[in-house]
């Protein structure tokens, strides 16, 4: 079995060290569309942005689906302008979970389901048009719903409107990086990020 792969410049140990850590919130005022993680990977952590594991399609996703006018890499961190353009774009990003983990299983039920309450208040305080949480089986855990199906919610999370996307994680099999982008194009538009009439993300 080939051994995994490792942030460049970065031994297990290191990224080890960054198990509990937490990464900073990406808010955009006003805030249009937030996405919400499960919980940050070691590599998120070490580099103090979202979804920044290689290997993860969450960037590719947003470019492909038209929300980024490039593809960011995130590996060693967002540059200021990068992140300046997701600011500008009014899109935040999250987690469910705070603490660092090296895959998401590791968290308990119990974790999962208090972030609730905090993501609550988030949105309360933040008021951004669409929240999308990434992950079917995290947000069944979280919200006690385990008959979602992803898209848009009847529900809605502290006046937002609530969305279930799939996760961006490479363990997902399930979804390819065109999946994601269609999934995400959909929320961004219900968010006003994107125009209603953008056509498929291709």
């Amino acid at each position: 079995m080939a051994a995994p792969k490792r942030a460049p410049g970065f031994s297990r140990v290191q990224l080890e060290s960054f198990r509990g850590a937490g990464v900073d919130d990406l808010i955009a005022d006003p805030l249009r569309l937030l996405f919400v993680g499960i919980n940050p990977g070691l590599w998120t952590a070490a580099v103090n942005t979202h979804f920044a594991r290689p290997g993860n399609r969450f960037w590719p996703a947003l470019h492909l689906a038209g929300i980024t006018p490039r593809e960011f890499t995130a590996g060693r961190g967002l540059s200021d302008a990068d992140r300046q353009l997701l600011l500008d774009a009014g899109i935040g990003i999250t987690n469910l979970v705070p603490i660092a983990t090296a895959r998401a299983d590791e968290l308990t039920p119990a974790q999962v389901r208090a972030g609730v309450g905090p993501l609550t208040e988030l949105v309360s305080r933040t008021r951004p048009k669409v929240v999308a949480v990434l992950g079917i089986t995290a947000y069944r855990e979280a919200f006690g719903d385990r008959s979602v199906t992803a898209g848009r919610q009847p529900r809605r999370l502290a006046g937002a409107e609530l969305w279930v996307l799939p996760n961006p994680s490479g363990l997902n099999a399930h979804e390819t990086v065109q999946s994601l982008a269609d999934a995400y194009q959909q929320a961004a538009r219900a968010a006003g990020v994107l125009p209603e009439s953008a056509g498929p993300a291709d």
